[in-house]
């Protein structure tokens, strides 16, 4: 009776309903999942978040792209690091999530497929699936870094491919491209007439001096570029729905998506005009949040090091920017087995690396943003036993987030 698009099973998998058993029992949890900083002590400025509230909006004035003062702002946002984004080519949106099935209606037929990498963001298979659209993976592979695996890419493509998604910094792998991998993978969208869609939340937070890669932006492109940003990850207030693509490329071909996105965006309006017109006073004044938000994952990433030198059967790969690491652990029981021990054990709660899409086992997933206490409480969980303990698997997981 429902859509295809859905999962079969909309059941919680055995990760989901211990969470919720253990929450309904009252357990403190340590949550080292959380992606979102109003929940970890790292507040807005005073002012701000009233400020915003207190803008009563008289008139109703829709425009479909987004009010101009609010996409001066964000171009104005976007070009502080020295790109020039034109406001005329800034479409506002309710959030990244809405951007992507906006770019997913504007360049594909029910059927058709975007290449997006493996592993990263558990959500891309839902927005694709959503839309009527395939998500075909490519590789990323670890070695001294994560590096995209172009032999992979080229692999990928198909009659049916309209678009390579990528993420800079890459969730969870922490990857920037470089710029050989984006001239590259700039030729193969120019050979194949395919858009390329980058996702470049996590760009302002590198962990270290000098890891942030390119962007997308920089300099003239040959493709049609959709680059896309916002409030949540930018200034820390993903209560605030804001999102936004920044269009670049060969003007006939912006031109023509502009036009599409203005017809997909004037059907929905679901931009409010509250945050738009705040939108200026947010990006300037939350650079506050911005900057916490960068020491707190910077701190919490350096003491996830110290205790990999505690623990030396456990691994952290290397991570260049954004708010997650990846831990490699001895695969001697499925990660679903050692998630659910954890929460079991110790209160403590990790994600999978299947939840995205890792090729193999056994990796966990953790979030740098908790606060730096409670991080560390989670991160020497298990530390006084001798190894893994042996059990019976739990069987495959239900219902994979990616």
């Amino acid at each position: 009776m429902l859509s295809s698009r859905l999962p079969r099973d909309l059941a919680p998998n055995p990760i989901g309903r211990a969470i919720a058993r253990l929450r309904s029992q009252g357990a403190d949890l340590v949550d080292l999942t959380e992606s979102n900083p109003t929940r970890v002590g790292i507040a807005a400025p005073e002012g701000l978040l009233l400020g915003t509230a207190a803008i009563e909006p008289r008139v109703y004035e829709p425009r479909p792209l987004g009010l101009p003062a609010a996409r001066r702002a964000v171009a104005e946002h976007v070009s502080r690091a020295g790109r020039v984004v034109p406001p005329e080519r800034v479409v506002l949106t309710a959030g990244t999530s809405e951007a992507y099935g906006h770019l997913f209606k504007l360049l594909c037929d029910p059927g058709d497929e975007v290449l997006s990498p493996r592993p990263s963001y558990p959500l891309f298979e839902h927005l694709t699936r959503l839309e009527g659209v395939r998500a075909v993976p490519y590789a990323l592979e670890c070695h001294a870094r994560w590096e995209l695996d172009l032999d992979s890419l080229q692999r990928g493509v198909s009659r049916r491919t309209r678009a390579v998604l990528l993420v800079s910094p890459n969730n969870p792998t922490g990857s920037y491209l470089t710029q050989t991998e984006l001239d590259a993978v700039e030729a193969l969208c120019a050979a194949h007439d395919l858009a390329l869609i980058v996702d470049e939340v996590f760009a302002p937070y590198p962990l270290a001096p000098g890891a942030a890669g390119p962007s997308v932006l920089d300099g003239d492109r040959d493709v049609l570029v959709f680059c896309l940003g916002g409030l949540s990850k930018a200034v820390g207030l993903p209560q605030l729905k804001l999102g936004w693509i920044a269009a670049a490329g060969p003007r006939p071909a912006v031109d023509r998506a502009l036009a599409g996105l203005e017809l997909i965006c004037d059907t929905y309006l679901s931009v409010a005009t509250p945050v738009q017109l705040a939108a200026g006073r947010l990006l300037a004044e939350g650079a506050e949040i911005t900057a916490r938000i960068a020491e707190r994952v910077r701190g919490n990433h350096a003491a996830l090091q110290r205790l990999e030198e505690r623990h030396p059967a456990a691994r952290v790969l290397p991570t260049e920017g954004g708010w997650y690491a990846v831990v490699q652990i001895p695969a001697t029981r499925s990660e679903e087995e050692v998630v659910l021990d954890l929460l079991e054990s110790e209160r403590v709660l990790v994600h999978p690396g299947y939840f995205y899409d890792f090729s193999r086992e056994a990796f966990l997933v953790v979030s740098l943003l908790p606060e730096p206490r409670r991080f560390g409480r989670g991160g020497g969980a298990g530390r006084g036993r001798r190894g893994p303990r042996a059990r019976a698997s739990t069987g495959a997981p239900q219902n994979r987030p990616a």
